[in-house]
């Protein structure tokens, strides 16, 4: 049995980086001797958590109140990791200074760079080439705790939104199992973060742009935004606003197309973007 410098983990979060984490953690159960635990704080529809705490006979528990979630980890006293992966629960000053408390998030970005929600929206929005993650101890401060592994990524030119997420995951997955052992026995070598208190905190209600361009942009800066927004079928955020002859509408598809420019069509659009390619849009008026 490999030494470890904890007696328990909890794996908190939800989506499939959280359920691969919530397995390896498992996984290495027996060889690192700890006890192993799960907390959904937010639901997800499509969650498998439950269904491998279940299969695995590990503690499972629901706790959406974030009082009662507080009031939990306070009330832990055992040595104990708690790994946030995909999570939007904020530790509590009191809870990230208990000396029996140690805590890893994974954040989507290469921190210091675009801390809080929705990463890598931003990333692409900001016209970034690259991206990446980063776990990172837990501090008071969101996002600001000592790194301990980043692993980067590129941004192409018609990257969406949800692509680099699932690119990200992978990432996030593989820095963790790099680092699991290290962060185990306690002597993961960290750097602290480059803060100068200027940096921007990027808020859940925050979209893009506001969701909204001119006609009158550049396509290409079009083209980012709309990216930028794009989580496919899941709805983080609302169809990207502009205006069109006078009237508001709302972006209902967008693509890049090779070729003539096509006959128009009634709600459709097409932006030149370079020699025989157009941003293609597909578009609602709302009153």
């Amino acid at each position: 049995m490999l030494q470890s410098a904890f007696e328990k983990v909890i794996v908190i979060g939800y989506g499939k980086i959280t359920g691969e984490i919530l397995e390896y953690i498992i996984e290495k159960q027996q060889e690192f001797g700890y006890c192993a635990a799960f907390i959904e704080h937010e639901v997800h529809p499509f969650g498998i958590t439950e269904k491998i705490c279940r299969e695995h006979q590990v503690t499972f528990a629901r706790i959406e109140n974030k009082k009662e979630l507080a009031s939990h980890f306070g009330s832990i006293s055992e040595k104990t990791l708690i790994v946030s992966a995909s999570n939007n629960f904020l530790f509590p000053k009191e809870l990230v200074e208990k000396e029996n408390l140690t805590i890893i998030n994974f954040h989507n970005a290469l921190l210091p760079d675009y801390p809080g929600r929705n990463a890598p929206s931003w990333a692409i929005y900001m016209g970034e080439r690259e991206s990446g993650i980063t776990w990172h101890y837990v501090n008071a401060g969101i996002d600001e705790g000592s790194i301990i592994i980043q692993k980067r990524c590129e941004i192409g030119p018609d990257t969406k939104a949800y692509e680099l997420a699932e690119q990200l995951m992978k990432l996030a997955y593989e820095a963790f199992v790099e680092c699991f052992e290290d962060v185990m026995k306690a002597r993961a070598v960290t750097r602290p973060q480059p803060l100068d208190g200027t940096r921007r905190m990027y808020r859940s209600y925050e979209a893009p742009g506001d969701g909204f361009f001119e006609m009158t942009q550049e396509p290409e800066s079009i083209y980012r935004l709309l990216r930028s927004m794009d989580y496919g079928k899941s709805n983080i955020f609302p169809p990207a606003q502009t205006v069109m002859d006078g009237k508001k509408a709302v972006i209902l598809r967008y693509r890049k197309i090779f070729g003539d420019l096509p006959e128009r069509k009634e709600g459709f659009c097409y932006l030149p973007m370079g020699e025989n390619t157009f941003l293609k849009l597909k578009y609602a008026n709302v009153d």
